[in-house]
């Protein structure tokens, strides 16, 4: 299980916590090492279709947006390679995402919207524990 985070642009401010509500842009490809940039084939994208917007760290999304996102602070953009324990596993998302898929995204942190005070909660010692950063 792991996820390596790639900066590709600095964001400045704060992370979100645990529960806050984050707005994001992303692609999403399947990772294919014989393709530039190991991206192999687009499965999703929010860019044309609207922003995306979950609570972060609560399991709502994948465990590599789980982890990965927080490392980021708003206005960056960053690549996140996340491997299949940490996205979609053994089960896939029949029929776009083969069954243990290595995924790349590409992300921008938009804003993020603070939970309610006695829902926001700081990460435990050993949330980022099998992240990468580059």
């Amino acid at each position: 299980m792991s996820v390596t985070v790639t900066t590709l642009q600095q964001g400045s401010g704060e992370s979100p916590l645990k529960g806050d509500k984050i707005v994001m842009h992303y692609t999403g490809w399947l990772k294919d090492t014989s393709q530039p940039e190991n991206k192999g084939k687009q499965f999703d994208s929010s860019i044309g279709r609207g922003t995306f917007e979950t609570a972060i760290g609560v399991g709502s999304v994948i465990g590599g947006w789980d982890h990965g996102v927080p490392t980021m602070k708003v206005g960056g953009k960053a690549r996140l390679e996340i491997t299949s324990d940490w996205a979609y596993g053994a089960r896939g998302y029949p029929p776009i995402i083969p069954a243990r898929s290595d995924l790349i995204f590409d992300v921008e942190l938009l804003n993020f919207i603070p939970a309610p005070a006695d829902q926001r909660k700081p990460w435990p010692a050993n949330w980022f524990d099998n992240v990468t950063l580059n």
